[in-house]
C-alpha cells in the first residue's frame, strides 16, 4: 500500500479536488490487483514495516508531519542522511513489491522530475517568496506506464477468471434433494409401557 505500485494505481483511478488526490476505497483499493499471497509474504511485511517505522521515527525526531517530510523527500536539493535513507528504503520496498508480482525486470531507479510545468512557478507568491517547482522523486514515465499497463492487464485477467468461475459454478448440476417418505406416527395403546429414548415415529 505504501509502494509506488499502488500509488500509480491510486493516481490513475482517483478523482481530484483542486490539486489534492481523492482516494476512494471502492475505486482504488477494491479494484487493486494485489500480488498473489501478499498477506502472508514475509518479505513484503518486513520491508513495509521497516519503511513505516523509520518514517514514523523520522517525523517524531524532526517534529514534522507527512507533508513536510515528503516535501523534503521530493526536494532535489535535500541531502540530509535520514531523507536519503528514506528514499533508499522506499526503493527497496518498491523492488520487493515488484518481485512479489514476478516483475523483477522493472528497474526501481528514481529521478527528480517535474509533476507539471507551470509558468507561474517562477513568479513570486503573495508572501514575496518564489514558488517552488513541483519536483517529485519518482520513476520515469516509461517505467510508470509499464507498471500501470501490467496492473491493468492483471486486473482484467483476474476479472475474466472470476466471471468464468462464476459461470462454471452456475452450470454445475444441483444435487437432487432426497425426498423422505412421510411416515404416520404410530398409535400407542393406552396401556402400552413407555420406554425412554424410544423413537415412536
Amino acid at each position: 500500500m505504501q509502494s509506488r505500485i499502488h500509488e500509480i494505481w491510486a493516481r490513475f483511478f482517483s478523482s481530484t479536488l483542486k490539486d489534492d488526490l481523492q482516494y476512494t476505497a471502492s475505486d482504488c483499493f477494491d479494484t487493486f490487483p494485489f500480488p498473489e499471497n501478499w498477506e502472508t509474504n514475509p518479505t513484503l511485511e518486513t520491508v513495509g514495516k521497516e519503511y513505516y517505522e523509520f518514517r514514523a521515527a523520522l517525523m517524531v525526531r524532526n517534529n514534522q508531519g507527512l507533508t513536510d517530510t515528503y516535501n523534503r523527500f521530493h526536494d532535489p536539493e535535500e541531502r540530509d542522511p535520514d531523507i536519503l535513507k528514506l528514499r533508499s528504503l522506499h526503493a527497496a520496498m518498491d523492488k520487493a513489491v515488484l518481485e512479489a508480482y514476478g516483475w523483477s525486470d522493472i528497474l526501481t531507479d528514481c529521478t527528480f522530475l517535474l509533476d507539471y510545468d507551470d509558468e507561474d512557478d517562477e513568479e513570486e507568491n503573495s508572501n514575496g517568496r518564489q514558488r517552488k517547482k513541483p519536483w517529485r522523486y519518482r520513476w520515469t514515465e516509461e517505467v510508470h506506464d509499464e507498471v500501470l499497463a501490467r496492473l491493468l492487464d492483471l486486473n482484467q485477467k483476474r476479472s475474466q477468471a472470476e466471471i468464468i468461475g462464476g459461470k462454471a459454478a452456475q452450470k454445475k448440476p444441483k444435487a437432487k434433494a432426497s425426498k423422505k417418505k412421510a411416515t404416520k406416527p404410530r398409535k400407542i395403546k393406552e396401556d402400552a409401557p413407555i420406554i425412554p429414548g424410544l423413537n415412536l415415529e
